[in-house]
């Protein structure tokens, strides 16, 4: 087993719907010495599960349905890991694992639109910079009202299309065709656009200025800790050492539900200058610590965080080690809740499991698995409007403490 097999995770898998995906490489602890020994049930050499499919080949009615052996066998390894109650251990089959790598890659073959619901409609959120969806004219607020794929054999209307099955219809592999028939406000008729898929690249990791209150600010959005995550908050950061006279900086951590450890306690060393970050204790109590690891470059510039109910595991470690350890003030909603850590391994077929092996703390010891990360300032964002409260709070927060 080569390090590139392992790597601890802070996500969460609750959430996705697989209209994303991922890879993993090894942060140093859980690793190379894994031992995972053998079974304390002799279930492995029960007759019971052959007895069953005996059963099954002599009795059920489809017997079409029992030729696929790699469907049965799936089906019942992710039954075992499944009757285990937790929703984070999980067994993904290779197609899963796949899409799951995608996500966390940023990468996938798609023609890069924000997909959402308008009025209960399948609508564009936005396209992204430099994608087929926006070279070809699509725009933000255009609605979807059918999706056609020749090679797959889609043909259908979105109507109750859920935002899932949206994505998993529209993504595709590269140089492949997608149709899609919009509704645009002010066009006479629908619009329907040949789309080319491509590589779309996600970015991580957002900067944007804000002038407020005749003060400018610094506006990081990060959206997952993932394969490329630290290249590109090196680049933002890079970007904003060079500026001059910020009044701060506002970290944006709202649906970002974890990814990668070693991503958490990087960027929480972006501004803090020693101490803990996390502790990792395993069933048997042991406690692992993992501190500042780094020379930060923004360890005395005015600081905010922004969370909410969609930010979970790696986001509320940062946030949760830099409200104890610095004093920053978290403004928006009650964080998710998610305080396990999990191990991916890759299997030979390239299906994967992920096993979780230990709960994080905080710094001062606290659990927050089911709880959350209380902000200081609670904003609730009302979603008629399209003024971003917890935004203009964060700012205020900065500019007037």
């Amino acid at each position: 087993m080569t390090i590139k097999n392992f790597r601890n995770l802070i996500l969460l898998l609750a959430l996705l719907v697989f209209s994303f995906g991922a890879g993993w490489k090894l942060s140093q602890n859980y690793s190379q010495n894994t031992n995972l020994g053998s079974p304390s049930l002799s279930f492995t050499q029960s007759s019971l599960f052959g007895e069953v499919y005996q059963l099954l080949d002599q009795l059920y009615l489809n017997k079409d349905q029992l030729l696929d052996q790699k469907k049965l066998l799936y089906g019942s390894v992710a039954g075992m890991v499944e009757a285990l109650g937790d929703p984070y251990t999980v067994f993904l089959p290779p197609e899963d694992n796949e899409k799951f790598k995608e996500d966390m890659a940023g990468s996938f073959g798609g023609v890069g639109i924000e997909l959402g619901y308008k009025n209960n409609q399948l609508a564009v959120v936005a396209p992204l910079e430099g994608s087929p969806a926006q070279k070809i004219g699509i725009r933000s607020g255009d609605l979807i009202a059918h999706i056609k794929d020749e090679n797959k054999e889609i043909d259908r209307d979105s109507l109750n299309l859920s935002l899932a099955e949206a994505v998993e219809i529209i993504r595709g592999p590269k140089g492949s065709k997608v149709t899609l028939t919009l509704i645009r406000e002010g066009a006479s008729k629908p619009l329907k656009v040949d789309l080319v898929r491509d590589e779309i690249v996600v970015p991580r990791v957002t900067l944007e200025y804000i002038n407020h209150n005749n003060q400018r600010v610094a506006y990081i959005r990060l959206a997952r800790f993932g394969d490329n995550t630290i290249e590109q908050w090196d680049e933002v950061i890079g970007k904003i050492e060079l500026e001059k006279n910020l009044a701060g900086i506002i970290l944006d951590l709202r649906n970002n539900p974890g990814g990668y450890l070693d991503g958490a306690i990087y960027i929480a060393s972006e501004f803090i200058d020693r101490g803990v970050i996390v502790h990792q204790e395993s069933a048997s109590g042991n406690r692992q610590t993992f501190s500042v690891n780094r020379q930060g470059k923004l360890l005395k510039d005015p600081l905010a965080i922004i969370v909410n109910q969609g930010s979970a595991s790696a986001s509320e470690i940062v946030a949760g080690a830099l409200k104890e350890q610095r004093g920053t003030p978290i403004i928006g909603k009650t964080t998710f809740g998610k305080g396990t850590i999990q191990q991916s391994k890759e299997l030979p077929d390239d299906s994967s499991v992920h096993i979780t092996i230990a709960a994080w703390l905080l710094p001062s010891g606290t659990q927050i698995h089911q709880k959350g990360i209380e902000p200081n300032i609670e904003v609730e964002d009302n979603l008629e409007t399209e003024k971003d409260e917890a935004l203009i709070a964060a700012l205020d927060q900065l500019i007037n403490p």
